[in-house]
């Protein structure tokens, strides 16, 4: 059985009013098949530098330690090419499923019909707009929280935190239809309260390393003092933000603040408790959703219904992460792991 370190631990949360997450009593699944026994799965994954990808990796891993079956991850590693290469990989090794983890299902449509085509079931981490059950591309479940109400978080906590005077660039990538739906909402939520898109900046996810230092020098050459907030579909974008502003003479406190609109990455937890040019992120619970996948795949390979639930988000700030010592993730206080091994019979 492959495995690699998990994240978890109980994070507590800052949360704007009205903001949905995860209380401490399980709102999941309580009634489900028992495991099928002796499976073995292939993760694919999007790109594994991708934080939110690894969290849910991770999840994935700990999960069918536990349901007890075998899991092999195939990473993508970023490229379009890439992800048909690891799908043709994964139907090679005629697995008993398939967790499709981070890409939008219309860019591999080819390849996931020979999947299909195999009869072999796929679950899938947001790989479309429709989430839950019965996804397109023969997808059974698409594993996600509302990935609008995570755009409303992020930006009204822009709208909070800088009032209607706020000038906001956001980033997206336009590779993925999901990330356009996040951003359009961003932008729809800011211009609603009265604040100010300065621009709407489209730069591949796969390609932050390299773009986003050049692009915010840009964009701070062209904005000044008025771009205020920076907001992006993803934590990565922000990985590479804060050198440019460093050399601009910027501190933290000084540069755009930056809230990303998912997934919540370790990455960007450190950055935001330790002040390094992130002040939130809209966090899912990668563990639990990991988690998630194998239950939903558990219900394809013996021809149940999908479950149909829905995470919620939380918006997550340096007070909420002072208060929870060096947890890098958020893995909420709710008793899943119990619940789907009692639902497994494991």
């Amino acid at each position: 059985m492959k495995k690699r370190a998990f994240m978890g631990s109980l994070l507590a949360t800052t949360m704007l009013a009205g903001t949905p997450i995860l209380g401490a009593d399980w709102d999941g699944p309580t009634t489900g098949p028992t495991a099928a026994e002796g499976k073995s799965i292939v993760v694919v994954a999007a790109d594994l530098k991708n934080g939110g990808i690894l969290g849910v990796t991770n999840g994935v891993e700990e999960a069918a330690e536990r349901i007890g079956w075998d899991v092999r991850v195939l990473d993508g590693a970023g490229s379009v090419q890439g992800r048909t290469g690891a799908i043709g990989q994964a139907l090679a090794l005629q697995p008993d499923g398939i967790v499709i983890n981070g890409f939008d299902a219309v860019e591999q449509q080819a390849a996931l019909e020979g999947v299909v085509g195999a009869n072999i079931p796929m679950v899938a981490w947001h790989s479309g707009p429709k989430i839950g059950c019965d996804a397109p591309g023969g997808i059974f479940a698409n594993v996600s929280t509302d990935a609008m109400t995570v755009s409303e978080v992020a930006a009204k906590w822009a709208i909070d935190d800088g009032g209607t005077d706020i000038g906001v660039v956001i980033f997206t990538d336009s590779t993925y239809q999901i990330a356009i739906d996040k951003a359009d909402r961003l932008k729809e939520t800011v211009e609603a309260a009265g604040g100010k898109v300065l621009e709407y900046v489209d730069t591949p996810i796969a390609d932050t390393s390299t773009r986003m230092g050049p692009l915010t020098t840009t964009l701070l050459q062209k904005y000044g003092d008025s771009w205020t907030h920076a907001l992006a579909i993803n934590d990565l974008y922000f990985d590479f933000m804060g050198p440019s502003l460093a050399a601009a003479g910027l501190s933290p406190e000084q540069g755009p603040q930056a809230g990303s609109a998912g997934d919540g990455s370790e990455a960007a937890f450190q950055r935001i408790r330790s002040g390094g040019y992130q002040t939130i992120t809209v966090a899912e619970p990668l563990n639990l959703q990991g988690w998630q996948l194998v239950d939903e795949l558990n219900r394809a390979i013996q021809g149940e219904p999908c479950s149909g639930y829905v995470t919620s988000p939380a918006l997550v700030t340096a007070d909420g992460l002072a208060k929870m010592g060096d947890s890098n993730a958020f893995d909420p206080d709710i008793p899943y792991r119990d619940a789907y091994g009692a639902i497994w019979g494991k």
